[in-house]
């Protein structure tokens, strides 16, 4: 699979997922919401991970090396950051914890950053790769 494929399909799959977020949140169910967010969020640092040949087999790896291929560059927001760390935190609470309560406000949150932070990413893609996703 070329690299320009390999993006096109991960954001594709980042768009998909934040679709799902946006069904999960309408139905109330906000856990699953949280976690499509983020998993929306993941396949697209995933895909600009990519524009440097960088994949990594574990959550925590791939939001390292964003954090410090693209953020600590100046090249995406330094707020994406602590964005991304609550989305997983949550999506993480969510998926294992047995108490663990999410609300509309906490899903709408995550399914609006993610937006953005997708959208960022298929901007800076889209202008590294120089096509349209």
């Amino acid at each position: 699979m070329t690299p320009d494929k390999d993006f096109t399909a991960l954001l594709k799959k980042a768009r998909e997922k934040l679709k799902t977020a946006l069904i999960d949140m309408e139905n109330k169910r906000f856990e699953d919401s949280i976690s499509r967010s983020y998993y929306a969020v993941y396949h697209a640092i995933s895909a600009c991970l990519l524009s440097k040949d960088l994949v990594f087999s574990s959550h925590n790896q791939t939001i390292g090396a964003f954090n410090k291929e693209f953020i600590r560059q100046g090249i995406f927001k330094k707020e994406f950051t602590k964005i991304i760390q609550s989305m997983f935190e949550d999506r993480q609470s969510g998926d294992y914890d047995a108490y663990f309560e999410s609300d509309e406000g906490q899903a709408k949150k995550h399914y609006d950053n993610a937006g953005i932070i997708i959208e960022s990413i298929k901007e800076y893609l889209d202008r590294w790769n120089g096509t349209a996703h």
